[in-house]
């Protein structure tokens, strides 16, 4: 054992060095250097846990906003079938009031009709009727003449006549 090296085999003095270097050192690190870095790991959790909170709070605000947001969809959605109920009502009542407005615009267009042909009709009667008085005349003035050429036949005529128009005022 003699040929391995002094590292190996390190002697009484170096031990003891080493261990006072070790000691001190770690007296300095238990002094100074292990709260520094508790500190910061104690720090740290503190941030972890803080983040984790705020995480948890952020998910929380954001399931209630998704809530909120589908109510307000759900309550969107009725309003847009209220107005469309709306919408269409409105266009039945619309639809409906022009029917009842084109029935009465024709049924006033078909009573102008009729008394246009019946006002049409009595004038095309009286216009025969007058036609026909005339045409009566004319032909009775005629067979009057061939009849009653002397005087004696039209003063038979005259008193016959006179004599009915008589019976017929009584």
């Amino acid at each position: 054992m003699e040929n391995l090296p002094s590292i190996l085999t390190p002697d009484l003095g170096l031990l003891f060095w080493m261990l006072l270097a070790f000691l001190v050192v770690f007296g300095v690190l238990a002094k100074f250097g292990f709260p520094a870095i508790v500190g910061m790991v104690e720090e740290r959790r503190k941030y972890i846990d803080e983040s984790l909170q705020n995480a948890h709070e952020a998910a929380e605000r954001l399931a209630n906003i998704q809530q909120e947001s589908e109510a307000m969809v759900q309550k969107a959605r009725e309003q847009q079938a209220t107005i469309l109920k709306e919408a269409g009502a409105a266009r039945d009542a619309i639809i409906a009031e022009a029917q009842n407005k084109a029935k009465a615009e024709a049924a006033r267009i078909i009573d102008e009709a009729h008394l246009n042909i019946e006002r049409e009709k009595q004038a095309a009667i009286r216009d025969i009727r007058a036609q026909v008085a005339q045409l009566s005349v004319q032909i009775a003035e005629k067979v009057v003449r061939n009849n009653l050429q002397s005087d004696e036949q039209q003063m038979q005529l005259i008193n016959r006549m006179l004599d009915e128009v008589q019976v017929e005022n009584k």
